[in-house]
């Protein structure tokens, strides 16, 4: 039998083990799916905003995958760091596949980054997330005014999440502190700035949609600002979701605000200078920039304060390295030929990478699925050379003698049981346990 270790229970990881037990080429396949954390399911579980619920029932499929008889989830298992490196993880089995991401936020590299009330969006996500890393127990909401500094999907998120009203949250999932957190919020302006023009902002229609159903809040737009980008005048020419973009905004710029306590003010065509303040952020400096006629921009020497006691950065993520293997810093991703590892220019047998940290943070979750097919379809013509390299036995006994403690499968829906119970007891639906003693105790003892 073949037994495949796949690092990661995200979308990208859950795809690649489920091409490895659909595939005829090779019947017999054991796929054991191992996670750091005691939860599965990635960024669907820790990065899809609370109130897309259409999204997150994405976890529906990614469940009946893990349940999958020839797969076993494991969670709270460390790859990387000893005693689980990734020398020691290929004995236990005849090929691994690494999807771990890309965790590390980009920074802005601008003066003042780091005062007080200064955060990357993923931090704020994370926090109302529930992931058990977060190390942020409040944010800056006792502020009037917020900027999120970016203009993909990310930035829609954080930026929707700071103008919905608390009530609307509390059917979500949503940890209790959070909930309570952004019910005290004061924010009553949230600026959502790009430094490129809305032809080539980087959220999707439908998420851009959404701003505008927010009942507490009105969207508004600068039609000087749009009129700076080439393509407003007439988009006919963008490809579908740049022009359908456009049109939005050219629609918001012709309504009239209706007067709700808050305000998102989506911005275009300025960069950050500097964030401004002494030990905490009171505004942040922006640069006008200008189209140079190729696709990007140029600045024009022409600054604007925006008043900001909040800065949440989404300008992208970036792969980190995992010890033990390979890693191209330049790309942030690990080399690899058609999801083959490389080391030293040459397919390393047994190890590959499927998802961000195989391609880079590029598309969205179905971009996943045939990534991984791909890296797949590279193992499975391997088969037979990784079946004739012998393995250690049981791989979760070698795990245990290791000193790791796997949460699997069980141990999961006790989780989901301790969460649902942890909602009734808050008079709401589910809530996330945000913690890691709370987890690994639910996991534990339920």
């Amino acid at each position: 039998m073949l037994r495949v270790a796949v690092v990661g229970s995200g979308p990208s990881g859950v795809y690649a083990a489920q091409a490895l037990v659909q595939q005829q080429a090779v019947p017999e396949v054991a796929v054991d799916v191992l996670d750091r954390l005691p939860c599965p399911y990635g960024l669907v579980r820790y990065g899809v905003a609370p109130d897309h619920e259409k999204i997150k029932s994405l976890q529906n499929t990614l469940r009946a995958v893990l349940e999958h008889p020839r797969i076993s989830f494991l969670g709270n298992v460390p790859v990387g760091p000893a005693p689980l490196v990734p020398e020691r993880l290929l004995g236990l089995y005849h090929a691994v596949v690494y999807c771990v991401g890309a965790a590390a936020d980009r920074r802005l590299g601008v003066p003042g980054e780091d005062l007080t009330g200064s955060f990357s969006a993923t931090e704020f996500v994370s926090w109302y997330s529930a992931h058990p890393d977060s190390a942020i127990d409040a944010f800056a909401l006792g502020a009037r005014s917020a900027v999120v500094i970016g203009v993909g999907n990310v930035a829609v998120d954080v930026a929707r999440v700071l103008a919905r009203g608390a009530e609307e949250l509390r059917a979500t999932d949503v940890p209790h502190a959070a909930l309570g957190a952004l019910a005290a919020s004061r924010i009553t302006d949230v600026h959502m700035v790009g430094r490129r023009g809305p032809s080539q902002a980087k959220f999707t229609t439908k998420e851009l949609r959404e701003l505008a159903t927010l009942t507490g809040a009105d969207v508004l737009v600068r039609p000087e600002e749009l009129a700076l980008d080439p393509a407003f005048a007439d988009p006919s020419g963008l490809p579908g979701p740049g022009r359908r973009n456009v049109e939005v905004l050219r629609d918001w710029a012709r309504r009239a605000p209706a007067g709700r306590p808050r305000r998102i003010h989506l911005r275009f065509f300025l960069r950050p200078a500097a964030l401004l303040g002494e030990e905490a952020v009171r505004a942040v400096r922006f640069e006008r920039t200008a189209p140079d006629g190729t696709g990007s921009v140029v600045g024009t020497g022409e600054f604007e304060d925006v008043p900001a006691e909040l800065v949440l950065r989404s300008v992208g993520y970036r792969g980190v390295p995992l010890p033990g293997l390979p890693f191209a810093a330049d790309s942030g991703t690990v080399p690899h030929e058609r999801g083959r590892v490389l080391r030293g220019g040459a397919p390393s047998p047994g190890e590959y990478v499927a998802g961000w940290i195989k391609r880079g943070p590029t598309g969205v979750i179905g971009t996943n699925r045939p990534c991984s097919k791909e890296t797949v379809a590279s193992l499975l013509s391997d088969a037979d050379a990784l079946l004739a390299r012998p393995v250690a036995g049981d791989p979760r006994a070698a795990l245990r003698a290791m000193g790791l403690e796997p949460v699997e499968w069980p141990g999961w829906l006790r989780i989901e049981a301790a969460e649902a119970a942890l909602g009734r007891t808050l008079g709401r639906a589910r809530v996330k346990i945000p913690d890691w003693p709370g987890l690994l105790t639910a996991a534990r003892d339920g």
